[in-house]
């Protein structure tokens, strides 16, 4: 029975509902009474119009055709995918012994919305009240026990699965082999994935997918390779992974024999596959083919304009940047948030504040949601204040930001005072890191670092033991570049690589010729208290180093030297760097994990300032 109030709202609604569909009925030019026809018809056409569907709701519940289960199915479809899950849910919880179905489409809704532990949780109900899942049941749950990435969870699911015989159903096994990805398990993974029954291009696009969205990109590309062996044709989809492995491992060779192997396929015309190449270009460094593949595209959306855009900011031309968002605005071409955070980034890169303001300004001042400062925007700012010096001023926009600093803000602000050696703030800025993020060692490492610049050795070995107490573990510095299609990863002070002996001897005559130069090894980057012969024998092998010292044995002098480095280039490096690049005349081009480094004739595009 339904309430006096509740009786009242209902009736109202199915009268400005009524209206409704007399108005739709005179517009087709005959009668519509009230039935299932009607009201499906009307269904389909008011499915985007959250405020009509809850009309439509009420209409449903005074007429009596709300028992009717493909009404119902198609309003709380409707619902889900309209997002309005409060609602969604509220009028599930109102069925009578929902079928399966149903259940699977609240949770698909939870998922789809971002509410993976709502999805999990109904899961939970649904099993507590003896509802059988079916085979379209696991893979959202499963999907939710990824995001909300606790391996515990997905095990169990894992256990339902079998113990419903349902692990080699592809869609499940497919989401079970994502879930393992996700969790950093890749051994498992790749045995879910080697024992399917049929491995149809929907599974090996969902494990490349996975790979280069999870950082195994190695992994990525080793998939792609092995697809093609068995035999499967990719896609565009199989073809935008590859792409971004290749991008994020700075491959550029085997991107462009990727991208040929595409356009030979006929599979290169979709401006998603041009977007993918122009995005692996600027993140191998190469903007000269970026911005020509960009000027020859057919066509050209806000993805491939923001694309350049930060590409140039990354390599630090921010001219470039700002020049080629001028001309996007000329153009009609409306930006979105990504390319203000391009645009924002160039600005940072170069240390150009009062535009940096500027831009900011004109997004926080913007009625347009899709530009409007997120958190990314306001680390930015920070990292373009603290960069730049402004120290205080940065410390003091943190604190007056309308969202709540995430450790990725503070941390920027961290950076920036290890850059400046203010330690003072940077113990603050470091003291609340440690309570936001306990376990990210690299925010130690920070402070170690200053204080070890310092000579304040005692401070350095509170840090770590704190570290010890916490269980962050530092991240272990490694260098990679490319050589006939491989990849060959280098560790600082790493001696297992088969030319090691080559790579050494390489470095010792470069260092010969460096000292003769003035060269003088800038110990302060060695943060042990040692002795300088010994910080000297450190330095000589940063991961850096031996990557350039490789590329110096194998690879051809008509090309560029390409290093991708997984942290920050230290001083001494960026010296190195520039000194080689006079000794060979080799351009030496440097990703590290904040921008590009152009090294030529003894010059850096950063202009030393990084």
């Amino acid at each position: 029975m339904l309430s006096r109030e509740r009786s009242t709202k209902v009736f109202r609604l199915a009268l400005n509902f009524s209206s409704l569909l007399h108005a739709h009925g005179s517009s087709t030019g005959q009668s519509l009474p009230i039935t299932k026809q009607a009201l499906t018809t009307l269904l389909q056409s008011c499915s985007s119009h959250p405020s009509l569907l809850k009309q439509l709701h009420a209409l449903l519940l005074t007429t009596g055709l709300s028992i009717k289960n493909a009404l119902i199915t198609q309003l709380l479809t409707s619902l889900t995918l309209l997002g309005d899950m409060s609602y969604a849910r509220q009028l599930f919880d109102e069925m009578h012994k929902p079928r399966p179905f149903l259940w699977n489409t609240i949770m698909k809704g939870y998922v789809k919305n971002g509410i993976p532990d709502k999805a999990v949780s109904v899961y939970g109900k649904m099993r507590h009240l003896g509802v059988r899942p079916d085979p379209f049941t696991f893979p959202f749950v499963i999907k939710a026990c990824a995001e909300l990435a606790e391996l515990w969870a997905g095990l169990g699911m894992h256990g339902h699965v079998v113990k419903h015989g349902l692990e080699f159903v592809a869609a499940v096994r497919t989401e079970l082999m994502i879930m393992y990805v996700k969790f950093g398990e890749l051994g498992c993974a790749e045995f879910l994935f080697g024992s399917m029954v049929e491995r149809d291009l929907v599974a090996w696009n969902a494990l490349i997918a996975v790979c280069v969205q999870t950082g195994f990109s190695s992994k990525a590309l080793q998939s792609f390779r092995e697809m093609g062996m068995a035999g499967i044709k990719p896609d565009s989809v199989t073809i935008v992974s590859a792409l971004s492995a290749c991008g994020h491992l700075g491959c550029l060779e085997t991107g462009e024999e990727i991208y040929e192997f595409a356009r030979e396929e006929g599979i290169d015309s979709n401006i998603i596959v041009h977007n993918a190449r122009l995005d692996m270009c600027a993140k191998c460094g190469d903007m000269d083919k970026a911005m020509n593949l960009f000027d020859e595209m057919p066509q050209r959306n806000v993805i491939s304009w923001s694309t350049v855009i930060g590409g140039y900011a990354v390599n630090g031309e921010s001219e470039k940047a700002l020049a080629l968002f001028s001309r996007m605005k000329n153009q009609g071409v409306q930006p979105n948030y990504v390319t203000f955070l391009a645009v924002l980034s160039a600005c940072s890169h170069t240390g150009r504040v009062n535009e940096g303001w500027q831009y900011f300004n004109f997004m926080a001042q913007s009625d347009d949601k899709n530009i409007q400062p997120r958190k990314e925007h306001y680390a930015c700012m920070v990292d373009l204040l603290g960069r730049s010096g402004h120290l205080e001023e940065a410390y003091n926009f943190i604190k007056i930001m309308p969202i709540e600093a995430d450790p990725g803000i503070w941390g920027a602000l961290l950076g920036a005072c290890a850059i400046h050696q203010n330690i003072k703030l940077g113990q603050h800025v470091a003291d609340l890191l440690f309570e936001l993020a306990p376990e990210i060692a690299s925010y130690h490492v920070l402070l170690s670092n200053m204080y070890a610049a310092a000579g304040r050795w005692h401070c350095v070995e509170k840090v770590r033991q704190r570290m010890k107490k916490k269980g962050a573990r530092k991240v272990a510095a490694y260098s990679s570049v490319e050589f006939n299609g491989e990849i060959h990863i280098l560790y600082g002070g790493d001696k297992s690589h088969p030319q090691s002996a080559s790579i050494l001897a390489k470095l010792e005559d470069l260092l010969k010729q460096m000292k003769s130069m003035g060269y003088i090894p800038e110990t302060d980057s060695v943060f042990h208290d040692v002795e300088d012969e010994e910080k000297e024998s450190t330095l000589s092998t940063h991961s850096e180093k031996l990557a350039i010292a490789f590329s110096l044995i194998n690879g051809s002098p008509k090309f560029p030297i390409r290093v991708m480095k997984n942290l920050r280039i230290c001083g001494d490096c960026h010296t190195f760097c520039k000194l080689v690049s006079r000794i060979t005349m080799r351009e030496i081009i440097m990703r590290d994990k904040n921008r590009f480094h152009h090294f030529k004739n003894g010059i850096c595009s950063c202009k030393d300032f990084w």
